[in-house]
């Protein structure tokens, strides 16, 4: 298996929940700037897409 291919399927599965669990959020209730939960999901969105971006970089320079 490839170096890199794990933390990006890592990254896209958080990314992925994080989204859907956001959208959800969105339709039931909107947004409010007070609570916690957007700001959690936020955080795991970037985690997700930090994990991506970092398992892109070994795949490409592991070639």
């Amino acid at each position: 298996m490839r170096e890199g291919v794990i933390p990006t399927a890592l990254g896209a599965v958080v990314t992925a929940g994080a989204v859907a669990m956001r959208a959800m959020d969105i339709k039931k209730r909107g947004m409010k700037k007070r609570e916690i939960m957007p700001m959690i999901e936020t955080g795991l969105v970037g985690f997700g897409l930090a994990h991506i971006v970092l398992g892109a970089i070994d795949l490409v320079e592991h070639r």
